[in-house]
Parts: C-alpha cells; structure tokens; sequence
C-alpha cells in the first residue's frame, strides 16, 4: 500500500514550558519549533507527495504548512484536516504543568499501564489509539486505490498519537507505546502491505529521505499490477540489501 510520513509538529511554547497543552487553541510553534518544522519539511522536499494531512490544532497546521511550501508543485497539494489525528483528550489535566501531574496517581498508570488510564473529564488511551490508528490506516488505504502502491503521503499529528500508531505498526500492546520516542519535528515512516505494516523509520531528525520516491516499474506498469505486487510482496529473508537495491522487492516463498 502507500506509505506514510508521520510527523510530529515542531516545538511549541507550551512544549518549552513543561506544560500539558492538550487541545488548548493558541498553542502555536516557537521560534525554534518553526526551525524545526522547516529543517523537516527540507528533508521531505525531495519525495514528491500525494496529501498533506493535518491534525486540526495551530502546532500541526504550521508544520504541515512548512512541508507543503518545500514541495517543488505545492499548487496542486493542500492541507487537509483530520480529527482523527487530533490530540488526545486529556481532559482535566489539560493546561496543568507536567511537574505536577506526575504526582498524581494516575501518572503511574499512564506510564506502566496506559491502556488502563482514563483522563478525568477526558478519553482513554484506548480509544485515542483505536481512533488514530483507524484514521491512518483508513486514509493510507483510499491514497493507496487513488494513487497507486508508489504514493507517499504526509501525517503532521502529535506525540502520543504518533506514538501510538506506531505501536500498532510494531504489534505492540499499547502498555508498551512507551518505549517509543516520538520528538518535536521528527520524522517516522510506515509502509502498511496486505501482509503487515514495516516500520521504515521512527524519530528520525536527520537524512536524506529521497529514497521514498516510487521508483518505475518495468513490464506491468498499471495501477492495478503495482497493488498486486504491494499485497503480495512479503519480508525479505536476511534483511536484504536496502531500497533500490537489485531484488529489493524480492520475497523467500516456502
């Protein structure tokens, strides 16, 4: 199927002062988290993308305007608006200072137990992760039949949120998602097939990403064909010698 850039919004004033902004309006980027956004928009300038989608807070909808103004033909791409992806509801907590809600009791459970966690007055993690995943998975899918196993489309989301459809990607339990490390403006990578997800990257900051342009396809060359070999195509025994590499798309059949 296609794949997808998720990217983290740069840093925003709240992220710099330690606090929980959660859905709060006028949270916006800083001056270093507008940096951060351009130097990730930089490295994404080099794949041509299908979609730009964006969580519907001000952070994200900076950084995905960062990305879409590095495309060489950003005309004909806009930004595109997801509740999905929005951030978790974290309720009461929203607007407090890290600093003290790690004393409350629930912190703990947050952070061995999440799929057990509720925010008062908000959502689970639980269901943050079901509706995010779905939104993702649910998109990749319809960019994938309009464009073609090739296209490569672009998430600007939030930490957990990111975190979280990561930890579905990597058949992890959501009591594990926090392993994972998703920073301001980093980049992850998810190639979703008819046989699993792979995890291309995950909070990169850095490198050249110009290796997720679709290469061309000789012999059958139509839509239908390139979907066929991404649902068929399988891991490649022993790791394989990289992208573009001759027999990059090979699979060891049994």
């Amino acid at each position: 199927m296609a794949t997808v850039i998720l990217v983290r919004h740069g840093r925003t004033t709240a992220n710099a002062s330690g606090m929980l902004a959660g859905r709060m309006t006028g949270v916006k980027l800083d001056d270093i988290g507008t940096g951060q956004a351009d130097r990730a928009a930089a490295r994404i300038a080099a794949v041509p993308l299908v979609a730009v989608v964006s969580s519907p807070l001000e952070r994200c909808r900076q950084t995905a305007k960062a990305v879409l103004g590095a495309q060489a033909d950003d005309r004909r791409l806009r930004v595109t608006v997801d509740k999905g992806i929005t951030e978790c509801d974290y309720g009461d907590w929203q607007g407090s200072a890290l600093r003290d809600l790690a004393k409350e009791p629930l912190w703990k459970t947050v952070q061995s137990q999440p799929s057990a966690a509720t925010f008062p007055g908000g959502e689970s993690m639980a269901t943050m992760q079901a509706r995010s995943v779905t939104a993702i998975r649910r998109r990749d899918a319809a960019i994938e039949a309009e464009h073609g196993a090739g296209a490569v489309w672009v998430a600007v989301s939030h930490g957990d949120i990111i975190k979280s459809v990561l930890a579905d990607a990597l058949g992890m339990h959501l009591d594990l998602f926090q392993r994972i490390g998703v920073d301001p403006a980093s980049i992850s990578i998810i190639r979703y097939t008819g046989a699993r997800p792979y995890v291309l990257a995950s909070n990169t900051h850095e490198g050249d990403l110009s290796w997720l342009k679709a290469a061309p396809r000789k012999g059958r060359t139509s839509r239908k064909a390139s979907a066929e070999a991404s649902a068929d195509a399988g891991a490649v025994v022993g790791g394989g010698a990289g992208p573009g590499a001759p027999g990059a798309g090979a699979t060891a059949r049994s």
